[in-house]
């Protein structure tokens, strides 16, 4: 179920065998008024070849941000690259996948390399496949988890160390309001972003007072490449668009905590929570065995 966005893991030796500074970067006094530094502050968005990430490193692009995009798929990036110089913008492409720990621990360090010191992460990359019961489909439910929940946390381990040295930046999930109940067929998306919200809370709280802002963002329906479990049934969708330029006032703005949109549905989510089982079903459309097409990832 899409509502909202959005390898193999390997094992690695000690951190300093994975990210190495970069000789290239250029480490300036931040700006007394907004922290950052005396440069166009740069922003990493991971699943950046469509969706809700490609619009997003557009708008941010917009408001002057420099821009590394993260995604499996690098033609896609090289387009939206050449997008972004083409409007006067600069942006860097670093292909991976953001289950692979090290491929993208190296694809961060090569976008500071480039553009410098990441002052905003956007953990966005996300997967969705059907939870399906005979056979229980345990290696979907475990590449969701490892995209939609490892992701994020791998995204986050590239950055914090250097937010924490310089004492600013910004870490941005997006999730979705699935994170709000668990939904019959879609199990393992609902469990992976309820896990995402639960991980950044426990950061936003840990890093109140360090100058690091910890936004959750939790979309309703958007139109992207995850389908809903019923394509019909994607009550106040909006565009990837109008997704990405709520997430870039938020921050712009530094807000910290819980962040959901569109209000009507937070508010129908909210009296979902309520309902019965047996009306949640109907409602969402499941009946026993019934089958759907798969969901495309994006990431």
């Amino acid at each position: 179920m899409k509502i909202g966005t959005a390898s193999q893991t390997r094992s690695l030796g000690a951190e300093s065998q994975m990210r190495e500074p970069c000789p290239n970067i250029e480490w300036r006094p931040r700006s007394r008024r907004t922290g950052i530094a005396a440069r166009k502050p740069v922003a990493v968005v991971t699943g950046a070849s469509s969706g809700i990430g490609r619009a997003l490193a557009l708008e941010l692009a917009c408001r002057g941000y420099q821009v590394g995009l993260v995604a499996r798929r690098r033609k896609a990036l090289e387009d939206l690259a050449s997008a972004i110089e083409t409007h006067g913008g600069r942006a860097q492409v670093a292909a991976a996948d953001v289950g692979d720990r090290q491929a993208l621990h190296a694809a961060v360090q090569q976008i500071e390399c480039a553009l410098g010191p990441v002052d905003v992460i956007v953990a966005n990359a996300g997967h969705g496949t059907p939870t399906r019961l005979a056979p229980l489909n345990v290696a979907d439910v475990e590449d969701t988890f490892r995209v939609n929940v490892l992701g994020v946390v791998y995204s986050i381990e590239a950055v914090l160390p250097g937010m924490l040295d310089r004492g600013w930046g910004q870490l941005v999930a997006v999730s979705s309001m699935a994170a709000f109940k668990g939904l019959p067929g879609e199990s393992a998306y609902c469990a992976s972003k309820a896990a995402v919200n639960l991980y950044m809370e426990g950061l936003r709280i840990a890093l109140r007072n360090r100058g690091i802002a910890v936004t959750t963002i939790c979309p309703g329906f958007v139109a992207t490449a995850i389908t809903p479990m019923d394509a019909a049934a994607a009550p106040f969708e909006i565009t990837a668009e109008a997704a990405a330029r709520k997430i870039a006032r938020a921050i712009d703005q530094r807000k910290s905590g819980l962040i959901r949109f569109p209000w009507p549905m937070a508010m129908l989510m909210a009296l979902i929570r309520r309902l019965p089982d047996s009306l949640v079903a109907h409602l969402v459309g499941h009946e026993e065995g019934r089958s759907r097409p798969s969901d495309a990832p994006s990431r």
